[in-house]
């Protein structure tokens, strides 16, 4: 593990309501990777979190947070209400940028299943001067619908060769985004990606992406 100057548990106070975010900054951060979980799914996902370690290993921050509250997350409609899931994603970047700790890092968004549509939604509202980079794992952009066009940051779909059904719609929704986009598939990988060596792949591909995507250095503004 990267040496870790900050690494906590937070409350992330948002909207009238409270999120469970955990935050780890390495020394010399190169960036920040903030994840977006899939339905049914939290901060606490073990695929999420071994890809998480995976870019702190690498020097990049992360958060993970829960998008929606234990009271929210019992009502399984909230779990696909991608507006309200990528508005909470918008509200935690906004809320991100005024932690010293990683307040000068340039920010990439994580998404994997369902919360592949919520980060493609927040980098369609944040625009390419906010959000830098995006990966999707696993995930269902499609979900984005109409936005999809609207994302300016470069964008990294990674998909299992053996998840035909979300391959193809990862293919469709590639077509119809505009912004610099690429489409990497895990070979004999299916949707959670649990063969031997296809999770690690996906870290690594999703970790050369902001490799070259987070720039060191650069300070973005605040937004009001």
């Amino acid at each position: 593990m990267a040496n870790l100057k900050f690494n906590d548990s937070m409350r992330i106070t948002i909207s009238g309501v409270q999120l469970t975010g955990d935050l780890a900054v390495p020394e010399g951060a190169k960036g920040l990777v903030i994840f977006s979980h899939g339905s049914g799914s939290s901060r606490l996902s073990s695929r999420n979190r071994f890809v998480a370690e995976h870019l702190q290993r690498s020097g990049f921050a992360t958060l993970l947070f829960d998008l929606l509250t234990e009271q929210e997350d019992q009502y399984r409609e909230n779990r696909f209400d991608i507006t309200l899931l990528t508005t909470r994603l918008v509200d935690v970047v906004n809320w991100v940028q005024h932690l010293d700790e990683v307040k000068d890092l340039h920010i990439g968004l994580f998404g994997a299943s369902t919360g592949a549509a919520s980060a493609l939604g927040a980098a369609a509202a944040l625009g390419s001067d906010i959000i830098f980079a995006v990966v999707s794992r696993g995930g269902r952009p499609d979900l984005a619908g109409p936005v999809l066009a609207e994302v300016r940051s470069p964008t990294l779909l990674i998909v299992g060769g053996l998840d035909e059904e979300v391959l193809d719609l990862n293919r469709q929704a590639q077509d119809q985004m505009q912004c610099l986009k690429d489409l990497e598939i895990v070979p004999d990988a299916t949707h959670l990606f649990e063969e031997p060596g296809a999770l690690e792949m996906a870290a690594q591909l999703a970790t050369d992406w902001f490799r070259k995507y987070l720039e060191p250095g650069k300070q973005h503004p605040l937004r009001e």
